[in-house]
């Protein structure tokens, strides 16, 4: 059975006999835990552990893990700081800045592939024009140059730990004011601009090796006037022909208010995304809208998006015994604790 277009989420820190029998639908290819999903590290590690046994090739485990605001798991994990604080300290110190920035993004992928998580929703590239709160300080800076430069260390991070990143959210969330979790942003600005800012970060990113993109539930009526989740011209047009992206796409949750302008029939909005180019969809927080996609999405199977979601599985397995006890582990703690701290410190690794 290969890895299906849907990702699905759980209520509760274990699975309910209705869960596993949903998560064991060919359709499912993963599941995205929240902060809901977690009481301990022992807790997690059995319930990712439990998931992915259910079926071969294992399901995808995912979180959004990204630092300060956005950390799920507290207890027993290292306190990441939001990613912006380094675009702050490149200001003054750029060596030190890449050094913390790789430091948080190995730290964050090799504690959660220690709990056996594949990956995280990681890192934002968006750009922080200053107007988006629900972007904010999630974004490294307001430069996309140093954007690229700090979330290039901080991938290389997470790869070194054993995890693939995704970038988001494309191409760019960080120009609008609304909250596409509550709201439908709207993005006036002509392409050129778009396309010479807030994708160069995307952009470069790819020629990294980017392994995925999340796009934003943002319309840029110059452009289409469908989000960028559910438009081929983003999609395939622009973040795979003209980029020559190759990685997995995946939508963001479908459950989101700038995900409505579809239609209220979540097998509406899947389709579409679908369609458009996504390789995977989101569909979280609301069972009902989950259910009515697995019950009547059909013809969807693409064996390049299967190669592309299986790239995701993680890789470098350990326990976080074996992770605490390395002096990498140790040393990154350690620097990242002493920043926050006092951020002014002179940290040497």
């Amino acid at each position: 059975m290969s890895l299906g277009p849907i990702m699905l989420d759980l209520d509760s820190t274990e699975m309910s006999p209705e869960e596993r029998e949903i998560l064991q639908n060919p359709l499912v290819g993963g599941v995205i835990l929240f902060t809901r999903n977690f009481s301990s590290v022992e807790q997690l590690i059995q319930l990712v552990k439990d998931i992915h046994q259910i079926r071969k090739p294992r399901l995808l485990v995912a979180v959004d893990h990204e630092g300060g605001r956005v950390q799920r798991f507290r207890d027993g994990f290292t306190s990441l700081p939001a990613v912006g604080h380094f675009g702050e300290i490149y200001k003054h110190n750029r060596k030190r800045a890449h050094l913390l920035s790789e430091t948080a993004g190995w730290i964050m992928a090799a504690e959660l592939r220690a709990v056996g998580i594949d990956f995280s929703f990681a890192p934002v590239l968006d750009i922080d024009y200053g107007v988006s709160e629900v972007i904010g300080d999630r974004a490294f800076h307001q430069d996309p140059n140093i954007i690229t430069e700090l979330a290039h260390a901080y991938t290389k991070g997470m790869h070194d730990a054993g995890m693939a990143c995704t970038g988001k959210h494309f191409p760019g969330h960080g120009a609008v004011t609304a909250d596409s979790h509550i709201d439908m942003p709207v993005d006036d600005r002509e392409y050129k601009e778009i396309y010479a800012q807030d994708i160069l970060p995307f952009k470069r990113m790819i020629k990294h090796g980017m392994a995925a993109v999340m796009p934003a539930h943002v319309i840029y009526s110059k452009v289409d006037k469908l989000p960028a989740g559910f438009s081929e011209v983003w999609l395939k047009d622009i973040l795979r022909q003209r980029l020559g992206f190759q990685g997995v796409i995946f939508s963001d949750d479908l459950d989101m208010k700038g995900a409505s302008v579809i239609g209220s029939k979540y097998i509406d909005r899947a389709e579409k995304a679908l369609s458009a180019g996504c390789d995977m969809v989101l569909v979280c927080n609301n069972r009902e809208g989950a259910l009515n996609v697995l019950d009547n999405l059909s013809g969807h199977n693409d064996p390049v998006a299967h190669i592309r979601l299986a790239r995701m599985h993680g890789k470098h397995e350990t326990t976080m015994n074996e992770l605490h006890a390395t002096r990498m582990w140790k040393k990154s703690s350690d620097i990242l604790k002493r920043y926050q701290d006092d951020p002014t410190l002179d940290l040497e690794f």
